[in-house]
């Protein structure tokens, strides 16, 4: 190990001389193993997707990192798990602090690395001290089940251990304090492991947790492959927090079941949005293509299928068309460009297959439709397409595309649009739009989704469970009965006599 920094309790990264915490710089990058900054034998890097230019370079984990790393979090756990819920509170609150004093570091490394435009990153940042505010006000409850003359009943909650987040590429910053903040506010440890793709923020995410977090309470590694299967199989990691693809999602589960680890998965998505024939187009155009094609459309949650009323069908195409000219093509760092490149040359080749699906099944695009160059050294950039009613059973419509797609379908009847909303094996949110609450609210409560929402989509809130149905998801994140996730419900029977 190399390490850069004291292990004595929180005091790492103070300054020597004036006792403040040294500024962290964002031009190397290092693993954080019992809060010291350490090396590794071998590196990698990622690439800028806007440029296609390699970013600095990462460590690559050995398993014998992630031993030391489990190590010391056991080890972290024994005295966390008993600190008062109150400093864990406060330690939660002074980091989201100490982020915000960087945000203008971390946004820029954020757009560098992911590719989302410089303003997305920044809210992406505000999401996340949000939630770690949010989280430093929450504590789990304890619920007296009955209490008579003879006993006491208590249900508790208590942490599970040493907890591992797999963290994925689109959000890498919000997500990943979205695990560390209730991991380590129920006394768990945890170990950041963030996507081989976007390996930055979170690594100065986990080094500036060392000035906030005892040694081996926060930790992150950066790796390959290997990394991600080598934790969740590892004997003395209790708990798996995974967002992700539902097919890598089942590797995890998989990986994860002959040590019998707790695993929560949020998975991916094809989100319909239902759209009555009611609404007003000019009011409610902004706000759907926003959330038809934010970060690209790489978000799980996005509308991912947009069923239109025929009534309206063709004013409201001709509206989204217009809407969607209106969103600026480019790098992130440019000013005002709100579709980015695709994340990743994996994903670039996933989005570029479908898209040549187009002229091959005789799909019409009402905007867009070309098929992305092979040659990436541009940079990963998409021209966002708006597929104009295709069928049913086509991949665009059955698939989750993570890339700026659309397809549009109408609609005529309510309980047949309930249906086409529902065939999917997906069902992490959906949405119905209509100017009628009372319709609107019985055909939401029909969708097959863990988040479903009138007249918007996408809402999210730390203190609010968020999770998918089917093939989107088992357990919650966020809110209270997130928080419980990382736990172990104890009963606690207590008798009055003996």
């Amino acid at each position: 190990m190399s390490p850069s920094a004291t292990t004595n309790g929180t005091t790492n990264g103070l300054n020597a001389v004036n006792g403040h915490a040294a500024r962290l710089e964002f031009k190397t990058f290092h693993n954080v193993i019992n809060n010291e900054l350490t090396k590794t034998s071998k590196t990698r890097h990622n690439l800028n997707p806007a440029t296609d230019q390699p970013n600095a370079e990462v460590p690559v984990s050995t398993h014998d990192d992630v031993d030391k790393a489990v190590s010391a979090a056991k080890a972290a756990f024994k005295t966390w798990s008993k600190e008062p819920v109150e400093k864990r509170q406060e330690a939660l609150s002074k980091y989201a602090d100490a982020i915000d004093s960087y945000s203008d570091d971390f946004a820029h490394l954020l757009t560098l690395e992911q590719g989302k435009p410089l303003a997305q990153s920044y809210q992406e940042i505000d999401m996340a001290t949000t939630w770690l505010r949010a989280f430093s006000q929450m504590a789990l409850p304890e619920d007296v089940i009955e209490d008579t003359e003879e006993r006491k009943v208590i249900n508790r909650y208590t942490p599970i251990g040493v907890s591992c987040g797999l963290i994925p590429w689109n959000y890498p910053i919000l997500l990943a304090t979205g695990k560390i903040a209730p991991g380590v506010l129920s006394g768990n440890t945890i170990i950041v492991k963030p996507s081989p793709f976007t390996p930055y923020c979170d690594l100065k995410l986990a080094e500036l947790a060392m000035q906030y977090f005892p040694p081996g309470v926060v930790q992150a590694l950066s790796g390959d492959d290997s990394l991600g299967p080598w934790l969740t199989a590892h004997p003395d990691i209790d708990k798996i927090s995974f967002t992700g693809s539902s097919v890598t999602g089942k590797r995890v589960m998989a990986s994860a079941a002959p040590t019998l680890k707790r695993v929560t998965l949020e998975l991916g998505g094809n989100d319909p949005a239902i759209i009555c024939d009611d609404v007003d187009i000019e009011k409610i155009m902004p706000k759907i293509a926003i959330l038809s094609f934010l970060c690209s459309s790489q978000i799980c949650m996005m509308i991912k299928r947009l069923y239109v009323h025929e009534a309206i069908y063709d004013k409201f195409l001709a509206a989204l068309v217009e809407q969607t000219k209106t969103l600026k093509v480019g790098n992130g760092l440019d000013q005002d460009v709100f579709f980015g490149p695709v994340q990743n040359n994996m994903q670039y080749a996933k989005v570029r297959d479908l898209y040549s699906e187009i002229e091959k099944r005789g799909w019409k695009p009402a905007i867009g439709g070309d098929v992305p160059d092979e040659d990436s050294s541009k940079g990963y950039f998409i021209t966002p397409t708006i597929i104009d009613n295709p069928p049913e059973d086509s991949r665009v419509v059955q698939e989750e595309p993570f890339g700026p797609i659309l397809p549009l379908m109408k609609w005529s009847n309510e309980d047949d649009v309930i249906a086409r909303a529902n065939d999917s094996k997906m069902g992490l949110g959906a949405s119905v739009w209509s100017a009628d609450i009372e319709r609107a609210t019985r055909m939401a409560l029909q969708l097959e989704a863990g988040s479903v929402w009138v007249n918007s989509h996408f809402d999210v809130s730390p203190g609010i469970p968020f999770g998918g149905h089917k093939w989107s998801g088992i357990g919650t994140e966020w809110g209270v009965n997130g928080l419980k996730q990382w736990c172990n419900s104890q009963s606690v029977w207590l008798y009055k006599k003996v």
